[in-house]
Formats: structure tokens, C-alpha cells, sequence
């Protein structure tokens, strides 16, 4: 398996820490309001990168940290007339509501929150004090760029460029422009906790080293997050982990790319982002999950609801697909393979090989979804009722062990109730007796009610519109 990794700027073949253990650190939500489309985007990636690495039996260390003290909670508290603590526990309990619509794996996810973790953080940063990394001035503490010669290395900036160039604002108290910082003091009104520097809460950055090496060690396998975290996110967590441990504090670097809108990055500052609950008030948040994989993560998506609608129609077709080789398993006879059906059941093997090289080269789901439709159309056109029963089970078994790791076709339809099965079996009665007015109007009533009927050589067909 190879990614690409940012710190080096090239694929590289992953070779994990432990032999049958991978740890992934994802940089999660400021659980300040709904996310939206963009912040969707590493969330699935890299849940299918989860599913991927545990499908090859790894076990996986998976943590998306939780943001819930920050100038933004604090902005939106005093906007509500409310706390910030009641502020992050309704935005991660809609995130949560959210997570379970895109079909991501919360059961096995760690989500600690910066504000569990405030002893580990003063901690952390009492010792880069002690090292000479990082100064108090004032109630506030920095750290101090100027001790490091590789700063930059993640985002290949030159400190030289990133100071002549700095748009921040004059703070005397920084020894640098671009130091940054830890342990911000204590405004009025604003939550804060004890320190060796007084009052205060944590600055952002020190948040994800502490619970990265808290829960996954000193060194991770990869750090996963969006294109736009690489600076000055990123670049600080490498700082000031590195400074600490003196140990490299992710050996993979895996960066999606942007989702725009108009060619614009997706942001809530440009105020031309989608959420996900708006999303999914018009389309499962299945199909915005396979709207995602449908591309590489390192290339930027244009996103709008006639690309999302498109996803739909092709989730749709590989539903279709899975439904008819149920009814051909449900309808086929237990045969012996012929030669024919040797050679059907060899290219569903090399389609099969080939969605696994294609997610072996850097997580390229977008490939490995082509290889899916092309099972479906293996057995939509090649496998019928006097096909063996073994073949139609295991193409289902192949398209089904291969979707799961994309996370998605995992809905089963609902049964028909009586009504609609009498309807059915009405209308066949119908066209039986030749009277196609009576019939049209049964499939009619069918459509009303969400159940879209096939007349297929091979029968009736029904799906449910989703």
C-alpha cells in the first residue's frame, strides 16, 4: 500500500509502527455549529482508510478530537446568551446525529475533547517551557519558532518569507511575529483554568499534540486532515511535538484536497458553504457519502446539487445492481459450474483484484468505484435465471465485501406490506386479463407510494425510490 505522503511530497510504500497495528489521528470539528459539506470530506476519506486498513486485519487506533474551547464557541455562546459548554454539547450531539447519516464508524472512534485534557496540555507546555521552547509574557505563553531549523518543513515555508510576509496582528509580547501560541490568559467573561501562568485556556494547535500522544504515543503512523490545516495547524503540531519528544510526530502526512463552490474553497468565512443536515434534507446522506468517494481525495471537487443528484443516479445503479443478484439468488437453481460460468466467476476475481489495487495506491476510491460498477454489470448482463445459484451468490458476496469497505449499498430495502404486495399481484392478474388501463393505474398508485416497477424478461422487478 502507498500514500502520498505531504512531508515528503511523494507516494510512498506504508509501513506501519507495529506489525498488525496502525494509529490514525484526524483533525476533527470546533463543535461550533453544523458541519458543512467541506468538513464532511476528511471524515469519510479517511473512514474508508479505517475500514481499508482493518478489512487487510489491522487493528486501527482511530481518534477525531473534538474542538470545544475556542474563540468561535466563545462568539457563539455570547450571540445565544448561553455557555460554551452548552454550546459544544448540542453541536457533538448534532455532529454525532450527522456522522451516523454519512454511515461513519463512531462506534470505534475516539472523540476526546480539548477541555478533558487541560492537566495533560499545562503539562505539556510546562515542559517546553523548561526546554527553552516556549516563554510566558504577560499570562499568555509562545513558542518560539526562532529554536527550530526545520520549522516549515510540512508546508515547505520559509520563515524568513512567513515573517516579511505576516499579516497578524502587533503583538508586543511575542519575541517573534510568527511564534504562536500556547496558553492564551483570561479575558472577562471567558471560561478559563488555573496555570503556572495564571488564569487561561488552551490556544488550538497544543489541543491535538496532547491527545495525539496521550492516546497513540509519542510518534503516530499518520495524520490525516484538510489540504488547508497543513499551515499553520499542522506545521505547529509537528513544532511543538517534535520540540517535546525529540521524535518524529507522524511518519505519514495525508492531506484531502479541497470541495469548492464556483471554483472557491467551501467555508463558512465565504459564507457559500452547504451544511450536511441542509443535505440532507433533500438526499440520503448515503449519496453525499459516495458524492465524496467519487473522486480522488487529493484532487479539489466542485460541489452542487446537480453533482450530488448525479451521485444519486449512480448510487442508485449499483443499488439496482445489488438488488438484482438478490432476486437471482432468490430465483436461480443450485447448478454445476460450467465453463462459462468459470470465466464469469474469473473476471468478477480480476475486478476484484483490481478495486484492491486501486485502493492500494493511495486510496483511490474513485477507481475502486468504477470496479464496482463494473460487477454490477456483470451480473446485470451476463447472469440470469438459468444461471447457478453459486455464481449469482458470489458476485453479491464479492459486491458486497468490497462496498463495505467503501461504507456504502449497507441500506437494505424495506419489505413490501400487504397493500403493495396485493397491488402487485393485482396488476399481474390485470395484464394477465388484458386490461392495461386497470394495470397502468396500479403502477401508478405504486410510483405514489415510492415502489418503481420493472417488467424484465425475468419477471416483475420492483425498487423503492430512496
Amino acid at each position: 500500500m502507498r500514500f502520498y505522503n505531504t512531508l515528503t511530497r511523494k507516494k510512498e510504500e506504508f509501513k506501519p509502527i507495529k506489525q498488525d497495528k496502525v494509529t490514525i489521528y484526524v483533525c476533527g470539528p470546533t463543535v461550533y455549529n453544523y458541519i458543512h459539506v467541506g468538513n464532511a470530506r476528511p471524515l469519510v476519506v479517511f473512514d474508508v482508510l479505517r475500514r481499508y486498513l482493518e478489512y487487510k486485519n489491522f487493528t486501527v487506533d482511530y481518534l477525531v478530537n473534538f474542538t470545544d474551547i475556542d474563540d468561535k464557541l466563545i462568539n457563539k455562546a455570547n450571540e445565544d446568551g448561553t455557555t460554551v459548554k452548552e454550546i459544544a454539547e448540542k453541536f457533538i450531539e448534532e455532529y454525532l446525529n450527522d456522522a451516523r447519516g454519512l454511515m461513519l464508524k463512531e462506534e470505534s472512534t475516539n472523540h476526546p475533547k480539548a477541555t478533558e485534557h487541560i492537566t495533560d496540555i499545562v503539562n505539556f507546555i510546562q515542559e517546553l517551557v523548561e526546554k527553552g521552547y516556549a516563554y510566558s509574557a504577560n499570562g499568555d505563553v509562545y513558542f518560539d519558532i526562532a529554536k527550530l531549523d526545520d520549522y516549515g518543513k510540512l508546508s515547505k515555508k520559509n520563515i524568513e518569507d512567513l515573517v516579511s510576509g505576516a499579516r497578524v496582528e502587533v503583538n508586543e509580547l511575542k519575541r517573534n511575529p510568527m511564534d504562536f501560541t500556547l496558553w492564551k490568559s483570561a479575558k472577562p467573561g471567558e471560561p478559563s483554568w488555573d496555570s503556572p501562568w495564571g488564569m487561561g485556556r488552551p490556544g488550538w494547535h497544543i489541543e491535538c499534540s496532547v491527545m495525539a500522544r496521550r492516546y497513540l504515543g509519542d510518534t503516530i503512523d499518520i495524520h490525516a486532515g484538510g489540504e488547508d490545516l497543513q499551515f499553520p495547524h499542522h506545521e505547529n503540531e509537528i513544532a511543538q511535538s517534535e520540540s517535546l519528544t525529540g521524535k518524529p510526530f507522524a511518519n505519514y502526512w495525508l492531506h484531502n484536497a479541497m470541495i469548492n463552490v464556483e471554483n472557491q474553497k467551501m467555508s463558512k468565512s465565504l459564507m457559500n458553504f452547504f451544511t450536511v443536515r441542509e443535505i440532507s434534507k433533500e438526499f440520503d446522506l448515503e449519496v453525499l457519502r459516495f458524492f465524496i468517494l467519487s473522486a480522488h481525495y487529493r484532487k479539489p471537487v466542485n460541489f452542487s446539487r446537480e453533482f450530488v443528484e448525479q451521485a444519486k443516479n449512480g448510487l442508485d445503479r449499483l443499488y439496482n445492481g445489488k438488488k438484482n443478484l438478490e432476486y437471482l439468488i432468490n430465483n436461480t437453481e443450485e447448478k454445476t459450474l460450467i465453463d462459462k460460468d468459470n470465466e464469469i466467476k474469473e473476471e468478477i476475481i480480476e475486478l476484484k483484484k483490481k478495486f484492491i489495487d486501486s485502493m492500494e495506491d493511495d486510496i483511490n476510491t474513485a477507481d475502486a468505484i468504477s470496479s464496482l460498477f463494473e460487477i454490477v454489470k456483470v451480473g446485470n448482463s451476463k447472469l440470469n435465471q438459468d444461471s447457478p445459484k453459486e455464481l449469482a451468490v458470489f458476485a453479491y458476496d464479492i459486491l458486497m465485501e468490497l462496498s463495505g469497505i467503501l461504507g456504502i449499498l449497507n441500506k437494505e430495502d424495506e419489505l413490501l406490506d400487504e397493500e403493495i404486495a396485493e397491488l402487485i399481484d393485482k396488476r399481474a392478474e390485470a395484464r394477465k386479463n388484458k386490461d392495461f388501463k386497470l394495470a397502468d393505474q396500479i403502477r401508478d398508485n405504486l410510483k405514489e407510494k415510492g415502489i418503481i416497477l420493472e417488467d424484465t424478461k425475468d419477471g416483475v422487478k420492483w425498487k423503492r425510490v430512496r
